[in-house]
């Protein structure tokens, strides 16, 4: 497997959904319902695809598993063009695809391609899937409108970033020391952040509210149903944005968000934060994580499609 030298393979415009490997298919599903505030897509007797207030088809997949993981997460491309475009080039490099460019047979259909990352994970890049008519993303129930945003938990913090970086043309925002990343794709601050860890896994998925209103109902729903936050809410340094995590019935960490910073190509400056209780949380209000909230967080150990990765 080789980087690109000649710059990135596609130009992507969003993070679309990710997909997750649940121990707990059945109680995770009426969670991410009946709780969370997302409105089912589909449901198949181990999987189902959730939708939020956005265009989106879905925004998560949750699969049924034997243990918690990330089953791939997908970014949206322009056209079916720059999708074949980015096939070729990922050919070139060794860099292992499970689907070649072409229709996608999955929930939503649409055009696209998977390959595998430097540590195993599934990435998927894909165009003309179906759309939804948007759900009045600003109105009044406190409902997500989108993943906001996906933390990977990583063995080699600068290994992930090049890849990122040279293979998908991402942009690092910010640093928090060297222990995490923060990468964006389009204005958004981040849609995926780099942890560094012990071993591959996940961290947390984030879903965005539309305001601070909608994010602090939307934690009470949640108080309402007897599940409290693991840590929050509060405001992060980096990304600027509000948070609150809690975790799913598999013990998976989700997290509510709003106002994430907003980047201007040419005005913004990569900054790195020092790692202070003080810039973690800005409000003062969550305190730092407990060690039961680093535990979730650290996920479980995730080979993904390793045995795809060559050297």
């Amino acid at each position: 497997m080789r980087l690109p030298d000649d710059g990135p393979v596609v130009r992507l415009r969003s993070l679309r959904s990710v997909s997750l490997r649940t121990e707990r298919f059945a109680e995770a599903a009426e969670f991410y319902h009946e709780v969370w505030g997302l409105t089912p897509v589909e449901t198949d007797r181990d999987a189902a695809w959730l939708r939020g207030t956005g265009s989106e088809h879905h925004i998560v997949e949750l699969q049924q598993a034997e243990q918690n993981g990330l089953g791939k997460i997908a970014f949206a491309v322009g056209t079916p063009a720059e999708i074949d475009e980015a096939g070729k080039r990922l050919a070139g490099l060794g860099i292992p695809m499970l689907a070649e460019p072409g229709p996608l047979d999955q929930i939503g259909g649409g055009y696209g391609l998977r390959f595998v990352d430097l540590e195993g994970r599934l990435v998927e890049l894909s165009c003309n899937v179906e759309a939804v008519v948007a759900q009045d993303p600003n109105g009044l129930p406190a409902v997500p409108r989108k993943v906001a945003h996906v933390v990977l938990n990583t063995v080699d913090i600068d290994a992930a970033c090049d890849f990122y970086t040279r293979v998908l043309g991402m942009r690092i925002s910010d640093w928090s020391e060297h222990q995490m990343a923060f990468l964006r794709c389009n204005s958004d601050h981040h849609v995926i952040a780099f942890n560094q860890a012990e071993w591959t896994s996940i961290n947390h998925v984030a879903y965005e509210m539309p305001s601070i209103d909608h994010f602090m109902r939307g934690i009470g729903r949640l108080k309402h149903n007897g599940i409290t936050p693991l840590w929050g809410p509060g405001r992060h340094g980096p990304g600027s944005n509000t948070f609150s995590y809690f975790a799913d019935p598999a013990g998976l960490v989700c997290e509510y968000t709003s106002d994430v910073a907003q980047v201007e190509e040419d005005a913004w400056l990569c900054r790195v934060w020092r790692r202070t209780a003080e810039l973690s949380d800005q409000w003062g209000t969550a305190g730092p994580p407990s060690k039961d909230a680093r535990a979730h967080m650290a996920g479980k150990p995730d080979t993904g499609y390793r045995e795809w990765v060559r050297a």
